[in-house]
């Protein structure tokens, strides 16, 4: 089984498992210099406003908490329609297992990549890399979603940046998603995080459906738990109707972790061990795209997220079952990166 194929299969085992486990794992990978390439990163351009002033520990506590080993529950539910020949869809769970490490910690940085677990044809363990999610303390930008295919960098007033953090989340392979800006707060009895209202593109979920609206208006919180911690998600899913942005329905999201460690979180500690190297280049060659244009654009595609997600995922399968070398995945990778991004600019995406 390819990882294409597994994250396929990982899918469906989501709406099919319900209440399947998934498992965080909060170990710092620390690459090795110059592992990333020499792209000047995002990190850097969307760094600290007031670099002076030092992230608050209980903001890090927070964000540092969501790694662990979980088990993880998705509950999808269109509510409210706004248009009257519009009918909600029917509810949707799922469940699975993930690893979630720390890929990174500067202080005013984290980055947590989260590596999916899936049973493999064969009955052996499948992993599938999985969204990545970076939190950075009072970001002088953020990487916004700004309609299909096209994410812009938008600059972040030094005052509306103080004592906020950006979360920018990012595809299976690494290319953009969403990026929102909030505070965490640390009152009646609970840590929680909540963003603006942000534009993201279709999930999976949606996309592969073809529904009438084409991206979601959101706001996202995340908040700690007894036993984990949670994602909700306030959307309104939003499209085209004569001309116009029109709101075809509400949808409530409710991600739910909790501690559990019974899978084989050894298979995820392996396939990352392969293939570091090769994700920190392709979040360089990334990093070096956006740079270049202030933002990307990249063709969207509905069973990937983006139109070099087969590749990207393909490359790093190889990595990890001792096929392609990494210098010479890297190379292909980069170059997958630098022609889906030259063919959208130049099409006006």
């Amino acid at each position: 089984m390819t990882t294409h194929d597994a994250l396929k299969s990982g899918r469906r085992a989501f709406l099919t498992r319900g209440l399947a486990g998934a498992a965080l794992v909060g170990v710092a990978t620390h690459l090795p210099p110059g592992a990333a390439g020499a792209a000047e990163t995002i990190t850097a351009r969307t760094a600290a406003a007031a670099p002076d002033q030092a992230a608050p520990d209980q903001d890090r506590r927070a964000i540092l908490g969501m790694a662990g080993t979980f088990k993880v529950t998705f509950d999808f539910r269109e509510t409210t329609p706004f248009l009257a020949d519009y009918k909600p869809i029917a509810p949707k769970t799922s469940g699975g297992e993930e690893v979630v490490r720390v890929v990174e910690d500067t202080g005013s940085v984290i980055r947590l990549q989260h590596l999916l677990v899936v049973d493999g044809d064969d009955g052996l363990p499948v992993v599938v890399k999985h969204w990545r999610q970076d939190w950075v303390y009072q970001p002088a930008g953020v990487l916004a979603y700004q309609g299909t295919g096209h994410w812009s960098l938008t600059p972040i007033d030094s005052a509306a940046a103080r004592g906020a953090w950006s979360q920018t989340v990012w595809q299976t392979d690494d290319s953009p998603r969403y990026g929102g800006v909030g505070r965490w707060r640390h009152d009646a009895g609970v840590s929680r995080w909540t963003s603006e209202e942000t534009w993201r593109p279709l999930a999976r979920r949606d996309a592969t459906r073809h529904p009438p609206y084409d991206r979601y208006n959101g706001i996202n919180r995340h908040a700690l738990t007894p036993a984990g911690w949670v994602h909700e998600q306030d959307n309104a899913k939003i499209g085209s109707r004569e001309g116009n942005l029109v709101t075809f329905v509400h949808e409530t999201v409710i991600n739910t972790y909790n501690r559990f460690a019974d899978f084989p979180v050894a298979a995820a500690d392996d396939y990352w061990a392969k293939t570091t190297v090769y994700w920190a280049a392709v979040r360089g060659a990334w990093d070096q795209a956006i740079a270049q244009h202030q933002g990307v654009s990249v063709t969207e595609e509905a069973n990937n997220g983006s139109v070099t997600g087969k590749a990207l995922m393909g490359l790093a399968d190889s990595i990890a079952k001792g096929g392609k070398s990494v210098p010479d995945a890297i190379a292909e990778a980069r170059r997958v990166i630098a022609d889906a991004t030259r063919a959208t600019a130049k099409s006006g995406a």
